[in-house]
């Protein structure tokens, strides 16, 4: 990929161009209409070229579109982790690159899969490519699934297929009407009449699948309380913040007598648990007073292995713990060699791993439900979810978006959590420090939430559900294997033509 040919080609700076655009697709701005619009440029800016333009332009795409949608990557790292403006900017890029690079492949890939017939290729093979390097670029090197095309949809007609398809299924549908439009834009009149029937049949799938219902409603609804305590993530961890946090989240519990569910963020309380064994005793026994359930962030540590966990503790009438199995890279572990782990440590910057979760680990149960848990952006691996369903009637979800900040991320990351509820078909009850926290239907829609940056209590009722969506039944294994067979048969092609 030469500098030199990328300065000169007009494809490679409208692709960066219509991929910085992307983001607009996306919370807050939510313009998922954009989206087809923008790849449709992208496919125009492939159609014959060789591989290596083709793996270039979709490298522009991708910089564009990561630039401009994650960079509060430097907020995380130097506004908030205190590392120096240099290495924030560095490790930013340095993401941005890397997520680049996915898209060069997918530009490289769908220069490869060209056939003969524009319409084999923008309606089918292309997308396939597309699906495909989303795919693995969400659980590649731990994957990073940021701003994958199904997400934006979330409030579009083409929502309708999350609980069967996952939010894959909705990234190879937009990239099928991409493809469409295309055609309708660059296209002979068979390619137009073959573009119109793809988008009926697609129009008339969505309409027969809208509403469906997989889930059903299982018991009594639930009083719910999340409380979010507001406190900046640059006061959070001041020794002199401790008890006022601690006391400010049990006083904000203790006026929700009447919730049978009370859920704190992510770490709620800065501190590790063994350090505040009598507060934490405390909460248990007055919750279970009550007969009311405490969900609560808090780290976890190990004596025996000298280990410490991100946790979410259950206190109340029954105990329990779950621990974080997806950390964040460079946030809870540092993917480096010693010598640099070294030097972070010389450099007093954080250096220490956290440690992983077991996969399998016992459910949680409130009320008698059946808890889903995550925390912070496990909620952006979806297949994850399913090892607690159908068992569990509820979704769980804890974070700590403090870290980016007022910026594109919170919004974004709360896009994703509505994703899961509607895939999965179950309410989520989503508490964070400082925003956004919400309550979110089974139909993916927000019932209520709290504003950004304030100390607010958010209160309502959940309706724990069971039963599977084809989604729970199957994952995104179904559009996968579809997508990797598309991809052979376009390799194939190419190699014949």
């Amino acid at each position: 990929m030469r500098v030199s040919g990328a300065l000169t080609d007009r494809g490679f700076w409208l692709a960066a161009f219509v991929g910085a655009l992307l983001p607009l697709g996306f919370a807050p701005f939510s313009l998922y209409w954009l989206v087809p619009v923008l790849l449709a440029v992208l496919f125009a800016t492939w159609m014959r070229c060789p591989a290596r333009v083709a793996a270039r332009r979709g490298f522009g795409f991708g910089f564009g579109a990561f630039l401009t949608g994650t960079y509060w990557l430097y907020i995380s790292i130097h506004v908030f982790g205190q590392a120096p403006r240099w290495l924030a900017v560095f490790l930013m890029l340095g993401m941005v690159l890397a997520m680049a690079l996915y898209l060069a492949g997918c530009g490289w890939l769908a220069a490869r899969c060209r056939s003969r017939w524009l319409a084999l290729d923008a309606l089918l093979l292309w997308p396939a490519c597309w699906v495909f390097v989303e795919w693995l670029r969400g659980w590649l090197f731990t994957g990073f699934p940021w701003l994958s095309l199904g997400y934006a949809q979330i409030d579009g007609p083409l929502a309708a297929w999350a609980p069967v398809t996952g939010v894959y299924g909705l990234s190879a549908a937009v990239t099928f009407v991409a493809g469409a439009l295309l055609c309708l834009w660059r296209g002979s009149l068979p390619v137009r009449l073959a573009a119109l029937a793809g988008l009926l049949a697609l129009a008339l799938g969505t309409v027969w699948i809208d509403g469906s219902h997989w889930t059903r409603p299982d018991g009594p609804e639930l009083r719910v309380a999340l409380v979010q305590g507001g406190i900046s993530q640059d006061l959070k961890w001041l020794p002199e913040q401790r008890v006022p946090t601690m006391e400010l989240y049990r006083r904000l519990s203790l006026d929700q007598p009447d919730a049978d569910i009370v859920v704190w963020p992510e770490v709620a309380i800065p501190a590790m648990a063994h350090q505040v064994e009598t507060y934490l005793d405390g909460l248990r026994q007055h919750a279970a007073e009550r007969g009311q359930w405490l969900l609560l962030g808090i780290l976890s540590y190990d004596f025996d292995r000298d280990q410490y966990y991100n946790a979410l503790l259950q206190l109340g009438p029954q105990t329990g713990v779950y621990y974080k199995r997806h950390l964040v890279p460079f946030g809870e572990f540092f993917p480096v060699p010693d010598f640099v782990r070294s030097w972070m440590r010389l450099m007093s910057l954080p250096y220490r791993d956290a440690a992983r979760g077991a996969r399998y680990q016992p459910l949680l149960k409130a009320a008698g439900v059946g808890l889903a848990p995550s925390i912070c952006y496990e909620d952006a691996y979806g297949t994850e979810l399913l090892d607690f369903l159908p068992a569990a009637g509820l979704l769980v979800n804890v974070s700590n978006d403090a870290w980016f900040g007022d910026s594109l991320a919170p919004h974004q990351h709360l896009q994703i959590a509505r994703m899961r509820a509607l895939e999965t078909g179950r309410d989520m009850l989503r508490a964070t420090n400082t925003g956004i926290t919400a309550l979110i239907g089974a139909d993916g829609r927000i019932r209520k939430q709290s504003p950004q940056f304030r100390t607010d209590v958010l209160t309502g009722r959940v309706q724990p559900r069971s039963g599977a969506t084809p989604f729970v039944r199957f994952g995104n294994w179904p559009v996968i294997i579809v997508a990797t067979v598309l991809l052979g048969l376009g390799i194939w092609l190419g190699r014949r033509r």
